[in-house]
């Protein structure tokens, strides 16, 4: 937001420097990104004098330049060499001095030097107005007064704007500072703070009165709820032209470009006041105005000749054949302000913030007025700011006021009441202020004190400060001008020792991903946001519970992620077009879910890995990554978070091609496999992808954090070997548990390390050879006691599972 000093200055009198008054603002919290200078003349015309024509004769090389001698107040005149027609002696003009600074049309800058004209020395220029930026005539020189002394700058002879445009980075709570009115309130309270007693100073608007009633236009508000406050007059036998100076001055400088004095009045209003205005041609309005919305579909033109096609919630301004504009955002082209208009109908409204902003998301228009709506204005100078743009309008355009003002405000926008407790104040700012310095801070933001007691105060906030209902919101504001940097820090030294469990989500976290990282994985961050089309492509995803975004700002981000698989998919997929295809990749986030009794979230750790397992060296060829791969990552984490008592479960989820679940109980923990290739296809990945979703939130509640130490046994292992016939519906799994069950205390693991399939086994077998590690930690085996142990074990896996040995 810019704002303009020497606007500022007509509503307080200040006469500090810009520097005090930014660093100021930046202290009530308006922080003052930069201080722009601004001149209505780009150079300020410095360097430019009135001279005194003295001589003027043919150059006796040239028939179009003429050589002059000027008298410049100095102590001998100089030669100009002039190729104006009508350059004359006696004449008083502009002359830029050798070293002047000048611009082109395009803004070009170039330095006016001592030079030779077709052998004539030259000492400087005479200007014509469009080299001086004061007009676009470039027919010969301008001819000034002859009252002018020679010497005068000529920036005492033209009417130049000097002033500084502070640049303020404003937070989107702060709708009622978004006007020099708004802006200088805030600075008022600052100064009264520091002791120096102003004035806010308001544009009157005492003259105004109807001059007749000739043009009366009706107005219908058939939804009060969404403009519950309206306004409108109308102006006749106005003159469309440019604006005067000042005018276009206080425009410029805030980066606005004027267009004609109607359409610049309603923006100066807009930027005084904080009040968007509209202007239409009152003869292209046919009958009453109607405040309503109109039927998806219907189509409008806009000022800027694009066709839209409005919306069923869009608020629009109609006439009794159909809509003039999308009310708070845009106006329509038909009844626009042109040159040939005599009459308008002036608009003053207060729109419903929210329809404000979904319109302007809705049709990708971003406009003051519509900045300032969607954020909340103040509803309490609708009127106020119609009757001073009509003043204006009066003053600058001509015309009369031809009808009464017409409004429409049937329920009013009520202030807001909030009690303040004192001790509240002291606890929240760490120092107790003087009451009366609150109260004094208070009234001087235009909040009323109702009540006062012991215990603190009644107070009325005025309906325009919409970031302010609270009891918090009020000692914001009272810290903000009482000041910050008033506050005063304690000389005693305080240190707090939290007492925390090892448990905690971050710690295990910061644990987990440190594991991981060592075994080369990234950790990657995805949006939360995603295309609802994504639970297509699984049964277990339900489009009824996806959590909607109600103003997304695309629909590839409209509904909350119910999984994490797609956005790793994403990331997979963008990483593979940029030729990086060995990857491994796991993140920490939340899925989100729609249910009739709610909205849940659940936190996952997943994993993804994909290509091969390690770059091609000599010494290593390379091996694809594969499921036992994944499998071994997964039992790695469930190990370094100590997580033993786990059984191996089917996998209930359908991405996967192949896949396998572990199980805590009655719950699933991990679900792990190979990610459907009709997936993969969507996101166009023709590569596998190895999947494994965690889920962190179980993992949590079953987390002790207490670290278990056994002293390293003193006694050998013994390994044997057993090759087992088994049938191929026999799963490794099921020989673990079963050898597990039959040696409880002494048989520490079992490996499979051979799997045989083929010719030279009967019909339906499989060969599995495998080695079971034995060991005592309080002696040392003997081969009867080994024996014996590997005889229970065969009798087992004969007796359960039909093995034989081989």
């Amino acid at each position: 937001m810019k704002i303009s000093y020497n606007w500022l200055k007509q509503f307080i009198k200040i006469d500090w420097k810009s520097d005090e008054t930014s660093a100021l603002l930046t202290d009530l919290g308006l922080e003052v990104e930069v201080v722009e200078k601004y001149q209505s003349i780009k150079g300020g015309l410095e360097g430019i004098v009135v001279g005194h024509v003295l001589t003027c004769v043919q150059h006796p090389d040239a028939d179009r330049l003429k050589i002059t001698t000027v008298d410049l107040g100095l102590e001998h005149p100089i030669q100009i060499v002039c190729g104006a027609a009508n350059v004359a002696a006696g004449q008083k003009v502009p002359v830029a001095t050798i070293g002047t600074v000048l611009y082109d049309k395009s803004g070009e800058s170039f330095i006016i030097k001592k030079g030779k004209i077709r052998g004539q020395e030259s000492h400087g220029m005479i200007c014509a107005e469009d080299e001086l930026g004061l007009g676009t005539g470039h027919d010969g020189i301008m001819v000034l007064d002859e009252a002018l002394v020679p010497g005068t700058p000529a920036s005492e002879v033209f009417n130049i704007e000097n002033d500084e445009v502070f640049e303020i980075g404003l937070t989107p709570n702060r709708a009622d500072a978004m006007s020099h009115l708004g802006t200088a309130r805030d600075l008022r309270a600052g100064l009264l703070q520091r002791g120096q007693n102003v004035e806010l100073i308001t544009p009157s608007v005492s003259n105004f009165r109807v001059d007749m009633r000739t043009l009366k236009i009706d107005v219908n508000v058939e939804e009060p709820s969404l403009a519950p406050r309206y306004c409108g007059v109308t102006i006749s036998g106005i003159t469309i032209s440019e604006s005067p100076s000042w005018l276009q001055n206080r425009l410029k400088a805030i980066g606005i470009t004027p267009k004609n004095n109607i359409v610049d009045i309603t923006n100066y209003v807009l930027h005084e006041l904080g009040q968007p205005l509209h202007a239409f041609d009152a003869s292209k309005i046919n009958g009453k105005i109607i405040v309503k919305t109109l039927p998806a579909g219907t189509k409008f033109v806009t000022l800027d000749d694009v066709e839209r096609t409005l919306h069923q919630e869009d608020l629009m301004i109609c006439d009794e054949k159909g809509p003039l504009c999308i009310a708070g955002v845009f106006g329509g082209k038909k009844s626009g302000v042109t040159e040939s208009t005599t009459s308008i109908f002036l608009e003053s409204a207060y729109f419903n913030p929210v329809t404000v902003r979904k319109s302007a998301k809705r049709h990708q228009l971003n406009t003051d007025a519509s900045f300032r709506f969607e954020r909340g204005i103040d509803p309490s100078i609708t009127a106020y700011a119609l009757k001073r743009a009509a003043l204006l309008i009066k003053e600058i355009a001509g015309g009369e006021i031809t009808s009464d003002i017409v409004e429409i405000y049937q329920k009013k926008i009520e202030d807001f009441s909030v009690f303040l407790n004192f001790s509240h104040v002291s606890k929240i700012i760490g120092q107790e202020i003087p009451k009366d310095t609150i109260k004094k801070i208070l009234v001087s933001l235009d909040i009323k004190v109702n009540s006062v007691s012991e215990a603190g105060l009644g107070l009325t906030i005025p309906a325009y400060r919409v970031d302010v209902q609270r009891e918090i919101d009020v000692i914001e504001e009272i810290l903000r001008v009482y000041g910050y940097n008033n506050i005063n820090f304690s000389k005693k030294f305080n240190a707090t020792v939290s007492i925390s469990p090892r448990t905690e989500d971050y710690k295990v976290q910061n644990s987990i991903a440190a594991q991981l990282n060592s075994q080369g994985y990234h950790e990657m961050m995805a949006n939360s946001l995603t295309t609802a089309a994504y639970v297509n492509l699984s049964s277990l995803l339900k489009e009824e519970h996806n959590v909607t975004i109600l103003n997304p700002l695309s629909s590839d981000l409209s509904v909350m992620r119910q999984s994490l698989l797609f956005s790793g998919l994403e990331a997979i997929s963008y990483n593979i077009n940029r030729k990086n295809s060995d990857l491994k990749l796991f993140e920490f986030g939340k899925s989100y879910h729609k249910f009739l009794n709610g909205y849940e979230e659940h936190k996952h750790l997943t994993l993804f890995i994909t290509g091969n397992r390690n770059k091609e060296t000599w010494t290593n060829g390379q091996q694809s990554t594969d499921f036992f791969l994944l499998k071994g990552y997964v039992n790695g984490v469930l190990s370094r978070l100590g997580i033993d008592k786990i059984n191996n479960i089917p996998s209930q989820s359908d991405v996967f091609s192949e896949g396998a679940a572990i199980g805590y109980g009655h719950d699933t923990l991990v679900e792990m496999g190979v990610v459907k290739k009709s997936i993969l296809k969507h996101f166009g990945i023709k590569q596998e992808v190895f999947y494994a979703d965690f889920n962190w939130d179980l993992i949590l509640k079953i987390i002790t954090g207490k670290i278990k130490y056994t002293e390293i046994p003193k006694y050998p292992e013994v390994r044997r070997d057993l090759a087992l016939l088994i049938d191929k519906n026999v799963t490794y799994d099921s020989i673990y548990t079963l050898a597990k069950q039959t040696e409880k205390s002494l048989l520490k693991d079992v490996n499979l390390f051979d799997v045989y399939e083929g010719k030279n086994l009967p019909e339906g077998k499989k060969s599995y050879a495998l080695s079971f590690t034995i060991q005592d930690n309080t002696k040392t085996l003997t081969d009867a006691q080994i024996d014996k142990i590997m005889g229970k074990l065969q009798q087992s896996f004969e007796n359960e599972l039909g093995a034989s040995l081989r």
